[in-house]
């Protein structure tokens, strides 16, 4: 009898093969290579792409909010897994948090947001550009040999399409999506510092805020961040500070339209 695993991996990679990178954009061609990728490594339940280029880090590609938030604590700590993998093209690997003793601030983050083990393959890329191809796991221990092995070979098509960015479109390509991508990261930075000021707490504290509302609301977080800080545009300081608390205090349900 077939193993369903072995029909998903059969799948993905027999819709990999249909995506034209030459003729798909980078940004899409990025997404779809992290879905493939969550459906077909054998305990991956998020998956993302980070990009590290002269602005900093971020991520250009995910399936789940949870893989922002943590990908997003390691470019505020500035350490991290996907870090380290992008900044040495390796691959590193975490089996379980909490044995991890490398970045221990970032480990209790990343347990806190309920990842317990995470395979990082660095890109190697160009223009000043280099990356890490992430995937997570909600369990410790949850990726085997077999499973690396796959990460880097999905790795290796996330290569392609940027690669295939840079050899069709140009540097510009690169550079737009970059910028696009950091234009996001600078939104979210905002309204950090939006909910520092209102509540005198942390940057981590601030983005644990942020990405609470996210979860419960279903938006992603740049969607979230572009809200706030829209909202402290239109409307007087004081007028910030029920809806702080209210951020803070309570889950947004789905469906919610108020801005937090």
């Amino acid at each position: 009898m077939t193993d369903p695993q072995d029909m998903k991996l059969t799948d993905a990679f027999a819709e990999l093969g249909r995506i034209d990178f030459r003729r798909t954009d980078v940004a899409t061609a990025l997404a779809k290579v992290a879905e493939l990728a969550e459906a077909g490594i054998p305990g991956a339940d998020d998956v993302s792409i980070t990009l590290v280029g002269p602005g900093g880090a971020h991520t250009a590609a995910f399936t789940g909010q949870r893989a922002m938030t943590v990908d997003e604590w390691q470019y505020q700590q500035g350490h991290g897994p996907c870090l380290a993998a992008a900044a040495a093209n390796i691959t590193v690997t975490v089996p379980d948090m909490a044995g991890e003793s490398r970045w221990p601030d970032w480990v209790d983050r990343a347990i806190a947001a309920g990842v317990h083990s995470s395979i990082s393959v660095g890109l190697p890329l160009r223009e000043s550009v280099s990356g890490a191809f992430n995937v997570y796991a909600v369990k410790p221990d949850a990726f085997d040999d077999d499973a690396v092995i796959l990460a880097e070979t999905f790795a290796g098509y996330a290569a392609v399409a940027m690669a295939n960015a840079h050899l069709y479109d140009g540097p510009a390509t690169v550079a737009r999506h970059t910028q696009s991508a950091m234009d996001s990261r600078a939104v979210i930075e905002q309204a950090k510092g939006i909910i520092m000021a209102e509540r005198r707490c942390t940057p981590e504290e601030a983005l644990a805020i942020l990405a609470k509302v996210s979860q419960h609301s279903r938006r992603e977080l740049h969607d979230v961040a572009a809200a706030l800080v829209a909202s402290a545009v239109r409307r007087p300081k004081d007028d910030l500070s029920p809806q702080l608390d209210s951020t803070a205090d309570r889950a947004v349900e789905p469906g919610e339209r108020e801005v937090p």
